[in-house]
C-alpha cells in the first residue's frame, strides 16, 4: 500500500506524461413529477404594513382565570388601501398560524401591564384568530422599552386614521340627510297643480266686469252720440 507521498507524486507524474485526470461525477435526475407554483393569498394583497414588531402575544383565560401564551411572532399593523381600515395582525412562527386579527377601533385602550415599560394590555370586542368572533382580553410583550414605545405610537396613529374616517362618514350621513330634507321641504312647498274647475291664483285681483255692468255701460255709450249726433244736426 503506497503512502499519500507517494500516491501524491504517482499524480503529479501522470499530469506531467499528459494523462488527463479523471473529472469529478456529477449526476443529474430529472424529476420524475413536476409541482407547478402555487401562489398563496395571505389576504394582506390590499393592505399596507405601518409597524412590525417581533413580541410574544398572551391572552386571558376566564376559565381559569389567569394568562395563557398565544404565541410569538412579529406582531403588524395593516392599513386597508382602499377603505382606511386598520388591523392587528400577528402569526406564530414557523406555523405562521394566526394568533391575532381584530380591527382597531378609537375606543381601545392601551393599558401598560403589570407596572413593565416593555408589556401591555387591551381589550377587543371582536377578534377573528380563531376564524370566529371572540372577544378577548389581551397582553403583549416586547423585548425592550423602545419597541414598546413605537408599538404605542404607531397604535395611536392607527386610532386617529380610524377616527379621521368615521368623522368623514357621519359628515357625509349628516349632508345627505340635510338634502334629503331640503328635497322633501322643496316638494312640500311647490304650487300644486291647477285642478279642472280651479279658480287662478289671480282670480280675485283680475275680475272681469259683471254683464249688468256692461250692458249700463253700452246703454250709457248709446245717450251720449245719440246727444253729439243731435247737437251736430
Amino acid at each position: 500500500m503506497s503512502s499519500p507521498v507517494e500516491e501524491s507524486v504517482r499524480r503529479n507524474s501522470e499530469s506531467e506524461n499528459g494523462e488527463a485526470e479523471t473529472p469529478e461525477h456529477d449526476p443529474h435526475f430529472d424529476p420524475i413529477v413536476s409541482l407547478p407554483l402555487v401562489d398563496i393569498q395571505t389576504n394582506e394583497e390590499d393592505e399596507e404594513e405601518l409597524v412590525k414588531i417581533r413580541a410574544r402575544l398572551y391572552r386571558y383565560d376566564t376559565g381559569d382565570h389567569e394568562w395563557k401564551e398565544r404565541g410569538t411572532g412579529d406582531i403588524k399593523l395593516l392599513r386597508h388601501t382602499g377603505n382606511n381600515t386598520v388591523r392587528v395582525v400577528m402569526r406564530r412562527d414557523k406555523t405562521l398560524k394566526v394568533c391575532a386579527n381584530h380591527f382597531i377601533t378609537p375606543d381601545i385602550r392601551m393599558n401598560v401591564h403589570c407596572g413593565s415599560d416593555k408589556a401591555f394590555n387591551w381589550s377587543v370586542f371582536a377578534d377573528f384568530a380563531d376564524e370566529q368572533m371572540k372577544q378577548e382580553l389581551l397582553a403583549i410583550k416586547f423585548g425592550n422599552s423602545q419597541n414598546a414605545e413605537l408599538w404605542k405610537t404607531k397604535f395611536a396613529e392607527a386610532q386617529e386614521v380610524v377616527r379621521t374616517k368615521c368623522s368623514l362618514y357621519t359628515n357625509d350621513l349628516s349632508s345627505d340627510s340635510d338634502d334629503e330634507s331640503s328635497i322633501t321641504q322643496s316638494e312640500d312647498t311647490e304650487t300644486p297643480e291647477p285642478k279642472i274647475g280651479d279658480k287662478a291664483p289671480d282670480d280675485d285681483c283680475k275680475k272681469e266686469p259683471s254683464d249688468e255692468k256692461d250692458s249700463d255701460g253700452i246703454v250709457l255709450k248709446l245717450k251720449e252720440l245719440k246727444v253729439q249726433s243731435e247737437k251736430s244736426e
